[in-house]
């Protein structure tokens, strides 16, 4: 008997009705399942509470609780957040991703692109709107300096982090650049697949909970850089 695929779970949390209705049909007609809408903040963390969707995509203004902290009150949870907000303001941005939120897509982005980043997001990729990619790098660098700092221990000779096989460690290296998966695929040679088991692998390993915190630690341990 062969399996039937899941489809990927989709909650949308957004207060304008017009907005959340067109999104929910294009989620639909690609496949998608929605499994529940929301117009405020508490509501959107109730219900994803409720329902654990695979992804959320949320609107960063919501009434009664701002995007970041919806991320922050939700961050027990492995539903990848990806906002979807009119603002591309940097402060917003940094607020949203230090929050948790896994990407970030201005809603002049076509429905194309947003149906396509939120099966990115499912998968565990870090999507961003043209521009902002390099803006959330650079505030990884600079927290990633202060977490060296902090931790300012002798590295162990030999492999960087012993925990890692050295294939872990060279995917780890190339999400520290700020590479997609698809990316990190070709430049290896190997599947899409392939690349999101060592990431899933390696947080496991690391004790960390999403991309975000990956790359700080990548950031934190010099691997951007490459092998010493």
């Amino acid at each position: 008997m062969t399996d039937i695929p899941r489809r990927t779970t989709v909650l949308v949390a957004d207060d304008h009705p017009l907005w959340l209705g067109a999104l929910e049909r294009d989620l639909v007609q690609a496949g998608l399942e929605v499994v529940a809408t929301a117009a405020d903040g508490p509501a959107t963390v109730r219900r994803a509470r409720a329902t654990r969707p695979d992804v959320l995509v949320l609107d960063l203004n919501l009434p009664g609780l701002r995007g970041d902290e919806v991320c922050r009150a939700l961050g027990d949870l492995e539903t990848r957040v990806l906002i979807l907000s009119a603002s591309g303001e940097q402060l917003d941005v940094l607020a949203a991703i230090k929050a948790g939120a896994t990407g970030y897509l201005v809603k002049s982005a076509s429905g194309r692109e947003i149906v396509d980043a939120v099966t990115a997001t499912a998968r565990g990729e870090a999507v961003f709107t043209p521009g902002l990619a390099g803006l959330v790098l650079g505030e990884f660098r600079r927290m990633a300096a202060g977490d060296v700092e902090a931790e300012a221990a002798p590295r162990a000779a030999g492999r960087p982090i012993p925990e890692l096989t050295d294939r872990e460690t060279e995917v780890l290296r190339l999400v520290a650049t700020g590479m997609s998966y698809k990316e990190i695929a070709a430049e290896l040679v190997v599947s899409h697949r392939t690349v999101q088991n060592h990431v899933q692998n390696t947080l496991g390993k690391l004790h960390l909970h999403n991309r975000v915190e990956l790359v700080r630690f990548a950031l934190a341990r010099g691997l951007e850089d490459g092998p010493a």
